[in-house]
């Protein structure tokens, strides 16, 4: 398979369909600048946008290994950049005893244990190493969920693509990584991490765009259903639920209600699988309490 850095909008619209991402203008824009100016893009936007999917379609479209970092409370720079392989650290110090090396020269045996051989590269550090020969894609999901401190951290990281490890010097990116960090917005990123990214903020896509997203990753559904299915997720995020349903959850309503032999919706069928599509009670009890005959009658009844 061949690869090559989009030079155009268009080319990064036609070259994310072909990988199964179907990106509107404006994001398509962002990611070319993105690519173009070397800089880290910021995606915000509702969890179950596509947000991340951007990441996969843009390494199978680049060539570029996928490095994934998944943010959450408490991750920090060992956690994310690199450690030591204690356990073989271990091993090695008492293979040394076991053959006397340790007595006649500890220095050597210290020098080893602290080498390469023994360094655990966590994304960060992975992403800045010189065995890339492309640009490898850096996904960094949820950055919300991490500390102030990492932010800080990370920050300070891609504003020189290296870092320093104590034992072994500096590690600099030969080619930089493709950066694409995502947020939920359940907490504003910092001004100081914005600056350096560009950013796009990503919408729920229109209908049309939504039914076709469902039709590249569901080919095997009733194109009735995928039709009146998006047309009820749609009204679903109209009506105040706690958790409105993404494009992920319309993706997995259509492939439940294909698995139970439907090819167009009722009533019955979408109360059953409704788990599907909400994920708190509070919410399926709020889209029982509108009526669900009425939201079926909505998204079944032909537009004029």
């Amino acid at each position: 398979m061949s690869f090559a850095t989009p030079t155009s909008v268009s080319d990064v619209e036609s070259g994310l369909a072909a990988n199964g991402y179907l990106a509107d203008e404006g994001l398509a824009t962002a990611i070319f600048l993105a690519l173009s100016m070397g800089r880290p893009l910021l995606l915000e936007g509702e969890p179950g946008v596509g947000k991340t999917e951007v990441a996969k379609s843009l390494s199978a479209l680049t060539g570029g290994e996928l490095l994934r970092l998944q943010c959450y409370e408490g991750l920090d720079a060992s956690q994310s950049l690199y450690e030591w392989d204690y356990p073989r650290q271990l091993l090695h110090l008492r293979a040394a005893e076991a053959a006397g090396t340790i007595s006649s020269d500890v220095a050597a045996v210290e020098n080893e244990l602290y080498s390469e051989r023994f360094l655990v590269r966590r994304p960060l550090l992975d992403a800045i190493s010189d065995r890339h020969a492309v640009a490898p894609v850096l996904l960094i999901d949820e950055l919300d969920r991490a500390d102030d401190e990492f932010e800080a951290f990370l920050l300070e990281v891609l504003a020189d693509n290296a870092v320093t490890i104590p034992e072994l010097g500096t590690f600099r990116a030969v080619v930089p990584p493709i950066v694409i960090i995502t947020s939920n917005r359940t907490r504003d990123v910092h001004d100081a991490l914005k600056r350096r990214c560009l950013y796009h903020w990503v919408e729920h896509p229109d209908l049309e765009r939504e039914i076709a997203i469902v039709q590249s990753r569901v080919p095997g559904a009733s194109e009735l259903l995928t039709r009146q299915v998006s047309r009820l997720v749609a009204e679903l995020r109209t009506i105040g639920l706690f958790k409105p349903p993404g494009v992920a959850e319309t993706i997995d309503w259509v492939m439940a209600l294909s698995a139970l032999g439907r090819t167009e919706l009722n009533s019955a069928s979408v109360d059953a699988s409704l788990g599907a599509v909400v994920k708190y009670r509070e919410d399926a009890e709020r889209v029982r309490a509108h009526g669900i005959d009425v939201l079926v009658d909505s998204a079944t009844t032909p537009t004029k």
